[in-house]
């Protein structure tokens, strides 16, 4: 068995070799918080993960955590080192906000940062707290925060509409995407209403008519399927980011994937629509591909191909053109790198070689393609 030279001073150890290869930290990691309402538990579970981390040795501190009154949730806030908070005069009334500046001077390892959405005084830095959090993961220092759902820009007219309560403070959905992380604090309606009456959330004289408001059994199912569709789509985002790095080809998807291909024929229309059918009945995400051939489009037919695509894009459909000689291999490739679950393609009453081509191209599609529920939707052709 051989032996290390120790008489070799530029001879590196295993850990030495790993440290030097391993690609080097240069933003800090976001781990994401992610309630549907009020007392679920995002900052609790929070402050539990930041306690164990910290009895295992890592530098982790509180740059602003709020525990609403909840003895429980402050409890655990002491076990850990604060940032003190900075004061800042507004209109004759001395705030209580966050110090950036004291977060980056103590570098820690990690640092807890409560209530994503939360805009700062006039005076800070930054006007929202998610900015200040950029400058923090900007430092190499990781963080952990928490917002709810309602609080994401594309959510809140939904959450609005369901509630009738407005959302005056919103983080942009490009912040949610941003995070490496995202972990759902969930509780069943029933058992979250149940800590409102017992006066675990709000006082007790309060608790009524929070749950006759926004506390109702309907809202709170319709806020907790959108939190858990947004923590689905983050899992699906993990998943093809580890898959692409990993160069995985096998057709994994975590969420159903609806692709509609289209034409300029106006009948593509009728196919986006029955697209977005398929993809809202599976839960799942809507793409649109145009394949362009190169052909030259006559104007009425671009005009109407541009109208195809904007109403795909009012549908929130994904919307591609993609250039390639033959629709079904590019299509194929498509669906292969989107990990596409259904893809619906037209078929309009078609005879002679048209019809057999028609059928030569779903049958090189099918053989290029991996596996895929394909819809096939006949529809009437302008051109017959």
């Amino acid at each position: 068995m051989g032996t290390r030279d120790n008489s070799n001073p530029t001879a590196k150890s295993p850990e030495e070799w790993l440290e030097k290869v391993a690609p080097e930290k240069t933003r800090g990691t976001f781990k994401l918080f992610l309630g549907y309402a009020p007392g679920v538990g995002k900052t609790y579970n929070m402050l539990s993960e930041a306690i164990r981390r910290h009895q295992r040795g890592e530098d982790i501190v509180i740059g602003v955590v709020e525990t609403h009154g909840r003895p429980r949730t402050a409890e655990l806030a002491e076990q850990l080192e604060k940032i003190p908070r900075k004061e800042i005069e507004y209109k004759g009334v001395v705030f209580e906000e966050m110090d950036l500046d004291g977060i980056l001077a103590r570098r820690p390892q990690i640092v807890l940062i409560d209530e994503l959405a939360h805009t700062n005084i006039e005076g800070s830095k930054h006007r929202k707290r998610y900015e200040d959090v950029l400058d923090v993961l900007a430092a190499n220092i990781d963080v952990l925060a928490t917002m709810n759902v309602q609080h994401i820009e594309s959510v809140a007219p939904t959450v609005q509409s369901v509630t009738g309560i407005q959302i005056r403070e919103t983080v942009p959905d490009w912040l949610v995407q941003r995070a490496d992380e995202i972990v759902m604090a969930d509780l069943t309606p029933e058992a979250l209403q149940t800590r409102m009456r017992r006066g675990d959330i709000y006082g007790v004289d309060r608790a009524e008519k929070a749950l006759a408001n926004f506390f109702r059994r309907g809202n709170l199912i319709a806020l907790r399927e959108l939190a858990l569709q947004h923590v689905t789509k983050a899992v699906d985002r993990t998943l093809t980011a580890y898959m692409d790095a990993k160069q995985i080809d096998a057709h994994w998807a975590v969420r159903e994937r609806v692709a509609v291909c289209i034409s300029s024929n106006s009948s593509s229309h009728m196919l986006i629509a029955r697209g977005a059918r398929v993809a809202e009945g599976v839960g799942g995400e809507l793409f649109v591909l145009h394949v362009d051939t190169g052909e030259d489009l006559p104007g009425d037919e671009k005009n109407t191909l541009a109208a195809n695509m904007q109403f795909a894009r009012n549908l929130n459909a994904e919307v591609f053109t993609i250039k390639g000689k033959s629709v079904a291999h590019t299509a194929a490739s498509f669906v292969r790198e989107k990990r596409i679950t259904h893809v619906v393609f037209g078929r309009t009453a078609v005879h002679g070689i048209r019809k057999y081509l028609y059928y030569w191209a779903i049958q090189h599609f099918l053989k290029e393609s991996p596996n895929v529920d394909v819809h096939i939707v006949t529809q009437h052709s302008e051109r017959e």
